[in-house]
């Protein structure tokens, strides 16, 4: 291993240049399973932090909806800032999912690449670049997805139901309302918010779902973790289990 030398050190005082020392295999293989270890621990805990806004919205949904639903003298109000809250959080957990997927994709690379070789006792990678990759990400890091797109796979994957379920108790609560007042519109008047006109809540309600109707139908698809992980085509029959 070569030396080095440094301005205000004593000659005899050199330090070991590990840039011009060859990388030994162990020494790779250390590395690269302390890197894996290292990413697989940034995606779980990006998934966890996933499934925290999920829950966070499924408590929201069921609080407001049971409060606004509870009593006729109770404003549809609670559940348009229902559906303002979970979009809130929707748009949290895209730009989580996000993160989550950069590191989710290193840890896969990873797995096909070097996890897998070894296991096959086969050491050429089905990616011989791979590692290249890995690297221009390391160095120059970005998401894979945008934003729109990480919208798009959150909202099909986990909010959907919880936007439909909005949807269909602000027109039943507005209904009720509207069975309980006299006048020549009592559905507009139901719609009303305070002092504030019938069609703000309309064009509340218009505008934030035109807009996840739009996500859904003109974002570019994204492949789910499911897809990724599972959807091989060319994956060879699974191995027989030790007990059979």
């Amino acid at each position: 291993m070569t030396k080095r030398t440094y301005p205000g050190r004593d000659q005899d005082q050199q330090l070991p240049s590990y840039e011009d020392a060859p990388l030994t295999r162990s020494e790779y293989i250390t590395t690269l399973v302390h890197f894996y270890r290292g990413e697989l621990h940034r995606a779980t805990l990006w998934r966890m932090r996933l499934d925290n806004t999920t829950n966070w919205s499924i408590i929201s949904v069921m609080g407001l909806v049971t409060f606004a639903l509870s009593e006729r003298s109770h404003s549809h109000v609670g559940i348009l800032a229902g559906m303002a809250l979970v979009f809130t959080f929707l748009s949290i957990e895209a730009r989580r999912f996000r993160f989550f997927d950069v590191w989710r994709a290193r840890s896969r690379m990873i797995e096909e690449n070097f996890m897998g070789p070894i296991l096959r006792r086969n050491l050429k990678s089905p990616m011989s670049s791979w590692g290249q990759l890995v690297a221009d990400d390391l160095l120059h890091p970005s998401f894979h997805i945008t934003h729109q797109q990480a919208l798009r796979a959150r909202l099909t994957r986990n909010y959907v139901p919880l936007f439909v379920l909005l949807m269909v108790c602000w027109v039943l609560k507005i209904n009720l309302d509207a069975h309980t007042m006299e006048g020549a519109d009592p559905i507009r008047h139901a719609m009303e918010v305070g002092g504030l006109p019938w069609w703000l809540s309309v064009a509340f309600v218009v505008v934030l779902y035109g807009y996840l109707g739009g996500v859904i139908f003109f974002v570019s698809r994204t492949a789910s973790p499911e897809d990724v992980y599972w959807g091989q085509k060319d994956r060879q029959e699974p191995v027989a289990s030790m007990d059979a």
